[in-house]
């Protein structure tokens, strides 16, 4: 790395938000509850399609790199019992929206959700079709993990209307994988997407991360060809996020053999090339798609978005999350179950009326405001600060302080500024969050201890 390299990113080191959502859940507090949470979805006008997400807390095995909101829990009435829970908050939810709401998008998520029980699932998308109206174009996604797919699960998703599912890879490389607690073979990988797309379940995602230990640039490279041979439609590649502050199973990890900052980025680098190369398309900070995928043809069109799944081509002006930790980003502001499957059931059962709400934010104009340019930014790589204070009916020199502070970005080759028009450049991809950073107005004191590394 030159010298010139090394000063760039001790410059911009640190920890920052992965803007997955603006303001972030560092600003969620319990001063939100759930009359916010039932007067946002009241207001919510009938005629706008909605997103609905349904969290699955559990998993065969923990990973010791997981950030998510999940435990092993092995017992089937205890997962059947989980997902008569999910009836109940959607029947719930169904009271206040009204029945025969329009759905866009659809997303199972976890932990694994083929965890639950196939009679379980069965009975929680039947009555999503019988309570709502899924659009013929919307996509019905799921998240699968390849070590633990049940036989029966492919066949089970084609019919229940899934078009998509994504699963974890991470790293091929088996003395990275020890280091993780993950271990998964190639072949484990391959007849797991086999078996989806024999099954009907066409279109496949796979998660890659950088920045594990015992991972260098070779390895990664090598995972990154061998996953691009069995052409997933998308790929996300992301970096570890080290918060042992929020998952103590991250402790296990080796720390001493993790990657630093320049290592990181390296690594980054390499997967980039490898996926470039194999005809992937870079959409946004960390996600690569076929240039035949929707997200790809979304990027093309600056249709693309993000929220707290990362990036999709879901337009709902509402999401929905329905299941322990679940959040759901709504006009009104974003609100959040309780995190624990234990907690969420006492709260099930204390009151047979009321949401699973423990905690969230109220947005105000500025808030929208400054999470429209984030998303823009995170999105298409670009934003017109004219245009977006026009739109809010502000004047056009709102933000100027914060344009004056992406000069020394500029400088740099990170971004190009032309009037109130900012650029991302192809240097500056790997920094893009910085760039978004710049119009964060909460981000202060205690951001190392609220978030994960910035490269």
């Amino acid at each position: 790395m030159s010298a010139a390299d090394s000063t760039l990113l001790s410059r911009y080191g640190g920890n920052l938000p992965r803007y997955t959502s603006y303001p972030t859940a560092a600003q969620f507090s319990d001063a939100v509850g759930p009359a916010d949470s039932r007067q946002w979805l009241s207001a919510l006008p009938a005629s706008q399609p909605v997103s609905l997400y349904l969290h699955v807390p559990f998993c065969d095995t923990l990973c010791r790199f997981c950030g998510c909101n999940t435990a092993v829990l092995r017992n089937a009435d205890a997962r059947a019992a989980y997902g008569a829970l999910l009836l109940e908050e959607l029947h719930r939810i169904v009271a206040i929206l009204g029945p025969q709401r329009r759905i866009s998008h659809l997303q199972w998520g976890g932990g694994t959700p083929t965890t639950l029980p196939t009679g379980t699932m069965r009975r929680v998308m039947q009555a999503i079709r019988q309570n709502f109206i899924i659009l013929p174009d919307a996509e019905i996604s799921i998240e699968v993990d390849p070590r633990h797919l049940p036989a029966a699960y492919p066949a089970l998703l084609h019919e229940l209307g899934f078009n998509r599912a994504s699963m974890g890879v991470q790293d091929l490389d088996p003395d990275v994988q020890e280091a993780c607690g993950r271990i998964q073979s190639w072949e484990q990988t391959r007849d797991c997407l086999d078996a989806l797309r024999a099954a009907g379940v066409n279109a496949i995602n796979i998660d890659l991360i950088y920045g594990l230990p015992r991972q260098d640039t070779a390895g990664v490279a090598r995972t990154a060809r061998a996953v691009a041979s069995l052409r997933p439609d998308r790929l996300a590649v992301f970096g570890y996020a080290h918060v042992p502050w929020k998952q103590k199973r991250q402790a296990l990890i080796p720390t001493g053999q993790l990657p630093g900052p320049a290592d990181r980025v390296a690594q980054r680098a390499a997967i980039d090339g490898v996926l470039r190369a194999e005809g992937f398309l870079p959409v946004g900070l960390d996600h690569y798609a076929s240039p035949t995928d929707s997200m790809a043809r979304a990027m093309a069109t600056g249709t693309l978005h993000r929220n707290f799944q990362g990036y999709t081509v879901d337009a709902a002006a509402a999401l929905i999350g329905i299941g322990a930790s679940a959040i759901s980003a709504l006009p009104g502001g974003m609100t959040q179950n309780a995190v624990s499957s234990a907690a969420y059931a006492r709260l099930m059962a204390q009151d047979t009326d009321s949401l699973p709400v423990v905690r969230g934010v109220a947005l105000d104009a500025d808030d929208r405001l400054r999470a429209t340019i984030i998303e823009q930014v995170m999105c298409t790589l670009q934003a017109d600060l004219a245009e977006t204070t026009t739109r809010y009916g502000l004047p056009a020199d709102s933000l100027d302080p914060e344009l004056g502070r992406l000069a020394g970005m500029a400088r740099d080759g990170l971004v190009q500024v032309t009037g109130r028009q900012i650029r991302v450049t192809e240097k500056g991809r790997p920094f893009v969050r910085h760039v978004a950073s710049v119009f964060d107005r909460y981000l202060g004191a205690g951001s190392a201890t609220r978030h994960a590394s910035a490269l």
